[in-house]
């Protein structure tokens, strides 16, 4: 049975302002300061506030002539006074908004070391400074990882490749003595005699020899897989030889198998034989999980620029622990089979730029949905132009 259980998280309390962020963002608690802007002007404000009480009470006693001098000292203040907001403004923001940017460069260069000399600062460029260290750090923290990933899943990748080829050098050795078995075992079951008890063995033994050369037919198509032939053709038509075929098997089972096309189903780009080997293997799975007469149904139908194939069984259905595993090469919960088939299957479908999914409950079955891409409309002209 499927069952789907929330994940709670503990509860946190939260400062009053975090509650009100967008989307529920959580913003990066900051120190308060007074505002850098406020810091630059308070002085300017101060000396221009005590200038114009001086230049009131001054110009009051003097004479007209005096007073000019007067203010030609207050006009050379103000211009001193002006120099310094200048000045302020561009040691306090203007520089480290220049480094900033010069560390923003280095970064997107790939220099992960970069970081900003006012990140000590008491104010909001200070935290601005500290923010961009932490992130660069971050980053630089991350790319390592990455890296690392990359080296192990390489690594993988080569050790495997390397099994991939030991495996399919030794799967054709294998096969060639396993031919010259099988037909001694042929030309000795045929010199026995009717009634000879060892006729028994013989089958037995027959029968083995196939099993044998399946699954070392499945390992060379995985590890040597054969590209798709594509033409474009009626996926429908593959179906039904699948089916067909199927059925074969259905029967000492008591099982039904059925086909249903909803609507009409567009001309596929595939290769027929590999599809074919991708619904023949879903519907002998379908068949080897259901312990009772019951049946298999399989489904197409167009969805907007794919064609949909189901195919759902009335089986035992897989456990939950197993739904992630189940195309994984040699992962297999059959005491005789080889793993190899659903992965197979994959790799097919995804040649055909498809996807291939699953959905179980267990005690009611499982059904599996691929998806093909169906064929663009000139590759269609182009094949009714080859068939007539």
């Amino acid at each position: 049975m499927s069952v789907s259980t929330p994940i709670r998280f503990p509860e946190t309390a939260l400062p009053n302002h975090v509650s009100d962020s967008p989307q529920g963002q959580i913003p990066v608690a900051r120190k308060r300061h007074i505002n850098w802007a406020l810091k630059a002007v308070l002085p300017v404000a101060v000396v221009l506030l005590n200038g114009l009480l001086l230049f009131v009470l001054v110009s009051l006693s003097l004479a007209e002539g005096e007073r000019h001098v007067v203010i030609t000292i207050a006009t050379g203040g103000a211009i001193l006074i002006c120099t310094a907001v200048i000045m302020v403004f561009a040691v306090f923001v203007r520089r480290p908004m220049l480094e900033l940017q010069d560390k923003i460069a280095r970064v997107r260069l790939g220099d992960m070391d970069a970081r900003v000399s006012f990140a000590d600062r008491q104010d909001e460029i200070g935290d601005l400074g500290c923010d961009f260290n932490e992130m660069v750090a971050q980053l630089k923290a991350s790319r390592e990882e990455i890296q690392r990933l990359h080296q192990t899943q390489m690594s993988r990748a080569e050790h495997f490749a390397t099994l991939g080829e030991l495996a399919a050098g030794l799967a054709h050795e294998i096969r060639n003595p396993l031919a010259g078995i099988a037909g001694v075992i042929e030309i000795v079951g045929r010199d026995l005699p009717p009634n000879s008890p060892a006729r028994a063995v013989i089958k037995d033994a027959k029968e083995e020899a196939l099993q044998i050369n399946r699954i070392l037919t499945e390992l060379l198509d995985t590890a040597r897989p054969k590209p798709p032939q594509f033409r474009v053709s009626d996926v429908g038509s593959t179906a039904e030889h699948a089916v067909m075929f199927a059925r074969q098997q259905a029967i000492t089972k008591r099982i039904m198998i059925e086909l249903e096309i909803t609507n009409t189903i567009p001309p596929v780009e595939h290769d027929p034989n590999q599809i074919n080997q991708v619904l023949l293997n879903l519907l002998l799975n379908a068949i080897q999980s259901m312990d009772k007469p019951g049946t298999v149904r399989v489904s197409l139908e167009h969805e907007d620029d794919s064609v949909l194939i189901t195919v759902a069984d009335e089986g035992k259905g897989i456990l939950p622990e197993n739904l992630p595993n189940i195309f994984r090469p040699f992962f297999t919960t059959k005491g005789h089979g080889t793993g190899l088939g659903l992965s197979l299957a994959r790799r097919m479908v995804e040649s055909h730029g498809g996807t291939i999914d699953v959905a179980s409950e267990v005690g009611k079955g499982t059904q599996f949905l691929v998806r093909l891409p169906i064929a663009r409309e000139k590759d269609s002209s182009q094949q009714l132009a080859v068939s007539t």
